[in-house]
C-alpha cells in the first residue's frame, strides 16, 4: 500500500476564482490540509465556498496580505504556498490603480518577507499575460508568445499600467528574494482563464448578463481582437504540476490554451449559441484595450510538466453558462 503524502497548503486569494477551483482540486487528495487566506474584497463566502469548507481538511483565514499582522495568523511552515491574491479587473485598475499597487506589490513583499523567514518550502507566484501588454510598443511581440520576451512599461501615468507593473514587480521580487534566501519558487503566467464563479467583471459573464437582459444587438467590445481562452480546470492542473515538478523550479511558465485562439466576436457568437439566445452582434471599440492579439506559447509547459489543455472552448463555455444560469436564478 502506498503511503499517503501529507501536505500543509496555503492559498492566498483562496476565496477567489482560481483560488477556489485550486482548493477544490487539492481538497480531494488524501492527506492535504488546506488554508485559504482572503480578505473577501473580491472573494465570496457563497454556497460553493461553504461546501468546500465542510470537510475538516479545508479552513479559511480572513486577512489582508498587505498588512503585517495577517501573517501572525498563519501556520509556521507550509509545504506548498500558492500566491494568487491580487486586485484584478479592468474596472478596478482604471478606478483605483493605487489599491492595485498596494495589494499586488506591497502584499507580495510582505508575503516574501514571511516566506523567506521560514513560512514554507516552495512558493508559486501567479502572474499574468498582461506583463506582455506593453512589450509591443518597443519590440515585435511574437505571438504565440514565449516566456522569454522582454517585459516593459511605456506610460506609468496610464492606470492600466498599474496592474501590469505590479505583476512585473512581483516577478522581480520573487526572483530576487528567493535567490538570496535559497528558497524554491515557480512563476505561472495565466492567459485568459475563464469558468464558473469568475465574478461579473470579465468579458464572458458580462456578455452573458447583457444577452440575458435582452440587449439586441449585443454590443461586443474589441470584437476583432483575438484571445486564447483557458478553462479553469486546465489552468488549475497546470498550476499543480508546476508546483510539484522540480524541473519547474525557479522558472516562469505560461499556463493557457493555444489550441483555439479566436476573436472576441467569435467568442460572443459561441456564447449566444451555448445560452440558446438569438441576437445580432454589434462591434464597438474599447480604448482601454491596447492588445490586439494574445495567445501563449505553452511548449515549455508541455516539455517540462507534460501539460496539455483538455477542455475545448464550446464545452467550457457551456459549463460556465450553466453555472451562471443557476447562480442568477438562485
Amino acid at each position: 500500500m502506498s503511503k499517503v503524502t501529507e501536505r500543509l497548503i496555503l492559498i492566498t486569494g483562496g476565496a477567489g476564482f482560481i483560488g477556489y477551483h485550486l482548493a477544490r482540486r487539492l481538497s480531494k487528495e488524501q492527506g492535504n490540509k488546506i488554508v485559504l487566506l482572503d480578505n473577501f474584497e473580491r472573494g465570496r463566502l457563497d454556497k460553493d465556498l461553504e461546501e468546500l469548507l465542510n470537510p475538516k481538511n479545508v479552513r479559511i483565514v480572513s486577512g489582508d496580505i498587505a498588512e503585517e499582522k495577517t501573517y501572525a495568523r498563519l501556520d509556521r511552515f507550509y509545504d506548498e504556498i500558492y500566491h494568487l491574491a491580487a486586485v484584478i479587473g479592468v474596472a478596478n485598475v482604471m478606478k483605483r490603480p493605487h489599491d492595485v499597487l498596494r495589494t499586488n506589490a506591497l502584499g507580495t513583499l510582505l508575503l516574501l518577507d514571511w516566506f523567506t523567514r521560514g513560512g514554507g518550502e516552495k512558493l508559486l507566484f501567479a502572474s499574468t499575460s498582461e506583463v506582455y501588454a506593453w512589450t509591443q510598443k518597443f519590440h515585435d511581440l511574437t505571438v504565440p508568445t514565449p516566456e522569454d520576451v522582454p517585459l516593459s512599461l511605456t506610460d506609468p501615468g496610464n492606470p492600466r499600467s498599474a496592474y501590469a507593473g505590479s505583476k512585473i514587480f512581483g516577478e522581480l521580487a520573487v526572483h530576487q528574494y528567493c535567490a538570496v534566501s535559497g528558497k524554491r519558487f515557480s512563476i505561472v503566467r495565466y492567459h485568459n482563464v475563464y469558468g464558473p464563479r469568475m465574478g461579473y467583471e470579465h468579458a464572458i459573464p458580462q456578455l452573458y448578463q447583457r444577452a440575458l437582459d435582452g440587449q439586441n444587438p449585443l454590443v461586443v467590445y474589441s470584437a476583432d481582437h483575438t484571445r486564447a481562452f483557458c478553462y479553469v480546470s486546465d489552468a488549475v492542473e497546470g498550476t499543480v504540476r508546476v508546483m510539484r515538478n522540480d524541473s519547474a523550479d525557479n522558472l516562469t511558465i505560461n499556463i493557457g490554451n493555444d489550441l483555439e485562439e479566436m476573436t472576441i466576436g467569435e467568442l460572443a457568437r459561441r456564447l449566444l449559441a451555448a445560452a440558446k439566445i438569438e441576437a445580432d452582434i454589434e462591434p464597438e471599440e474599447n480604448s482601454n484595450d491596447p492588445i490586439i492579439r494574445r495567445c501563449p506559447d505553452i511548449n515549455l509547459a508541455r516539455k517540462l510538466i507534460n501539460y496539455e489543455p483538455k477542455v475545448p472552448i464550446n464545452e467550457g463555455l457551456q459549463l460556465t453558462i450553466d453555472w451562471y444560469s443557476r447562480s442568477l436564478k438562485a
